[in-house]
């Protein structure tokens, strides 16, 4: 069904409404609905869900402006997570604390930015935005093996690397192993050819 978003390239959209979070490169799937909604709702029991998969609470949550919400504040400074984004109210007239802020800001938006490349990646490589299926449960069965694969692919990436890496350090050790005993070599005809030079 149609929602009307009002953004300025696509004022209406079609399809689900997917409640997504990102820990580590791996997507987790919250929620899907095919009725418009406030996310604003949704991010506390995201961020039980969080507790629940991880067993405790994040030290921080990367959002968009709308979940900075004063209840969405509220309930994470009670439970000692930093919502990111500037302070709700006036800026400080303080440079060096705007200055801090501002850093703040922009490194926490470098973290958030993750969870917007993977619906990129999601919609160029695993064909999000072209699901099709003609009923609403097998188009939700298809966006959960969509996100299924995505973590999938990024487990195996991790695999690669770690197998790369322990290879890599096994190779390193037969390479010292074997220049200790070059060099030992050298030192004892050295040893024995000194004598005779002198």
């Amino acid at each position: 069904r149609p929602i009307v978003r009002g953004k300025a390239g696509t004022p209406v959209e079609f399809g689900a409404k997917l409640p997504v979070s990102c820990h580590s490169g791996y997507v987790f799937l919250d929620e899907l609905s095919w009725e418009n909604f406030n996310e604003v709702k949704h991010l506390q029991g995201q961020v039980e869900r969080f507790r629940e998969r991880f067993g405790h609470y994040p030290e921080s949550v990367h959002v968009d402006k709308v979940y900075r919400s004063r209840d969405n504040l509220a309930w994470c400074r009670e439970r000692g997570i930093r919502l990111t984004g500037p302070p709700l109210g006036r800026p400080s007239s303080n440079p060096e604390v705007r200055a801090q802020q501002k850093k703040q800001t922009q490194e926490d938006e470098s973290i958030r930015v993750e969870i917007e490349g993977k619906f990129g990646q999601g919609k160029r490589r695993f064909g999000l935005n072209r699901v099709m299926a003609k009923l609403a449960e097998t188009a939700e069965s298809r966006i959960a093996i969509t996100f299924l694969v995505m973590n999938l692919e990024r487990w195996l990436q991790r695999q690669l690397l770690l197998w790369l890496w322990t290879n890599w350090l096994r190779r390193k050790q037969v390479l010292e192993r074997f220049l200790k005993g070059v060099a030992a070599q050298l030192v004892t005809e050295l040893d024995a050819w000194l004598p005779r030079v002198s």
